[in-house]
């Protein structure tokens, strides 16, 4: 076998065993950071705005807590009063902080739309807020469907590249007669 053919199958071996360390996963890659990605479901809110306020409610069980805002400066409303409905439902809401509510509910609300009423009365300014509260629970049955190619298939091409290397070097030297 000559010295050219030797080097050449080297080289291509020595590209082939090289090419998956540029592939690394997350956290070892040295390239432009992936955005962080959600890790769970969301809990059920809502958002209900008019040009005076910004009105977001946040479930969790039982508790809903609301967070009052002005529109225009994205501000906590401080010294408002909050009269809540949801659905038929009108609620004792609780000054938790400037700007935030908290409402207990009888019960969890089962999976399903709500309409909610909010009236904001400050020294200023009074305006009344409508929005959707959409309850779905998670599944818990839900199970991680993506593909798994992108990990194993370089290593499959780089193997598949080193087996027809070797066939093709051993193919070129059953083919040739020892001189002495």
């Amino acid at each position: 076998m000559s010295t050219h053919r030797i080097t050449l199958g080297m080289v291509a071996l020595a590209l082939c065993l090289h090419a998956p360390a540029a592939l690394s996963g997350p956290g070892h890659d040295h390239g432009e950071e992936a955005a962080p990605q959600a890790t769970g479901p969301a809990a059920p809110r809502f958002a209900a705005t008019s040009e005076l306020f910004e009105l977001v409610g946040v479930l969790d069980g039982d508790l809903l807590t609301l967070y009052l805002d002005h529109a225009d400066s994205n501000a906590p409303v401080e010294n408002a009063e909050l009269e809540f409905e949801l659905g038929p439902d009108t609620l004792t809401v609780e000054p938790v902080a400037p700007g935030t509510f908290g409402v207990h509910l009888p019960a969890e609300p089962a999976e399903g739309e709500y309409a909610v009423v909010a009236t904001v009365i400050t020294a200023d300014a009074a305006d009344v807020l409508v929005g959707t509260l959409d309850v779905h629970h998670a599944d818990e049955a839900a199970t991680d469907e993506h593909d798994h190619a992108e990990q194993w298939l370089p290593w499959a091409i780089a193997g598949g590249a080193l087996l027809a290397l070797l066939a093709a070097l051993l193919r070129d030297g059953r083919g040739r007669e020892v001189r002495a």
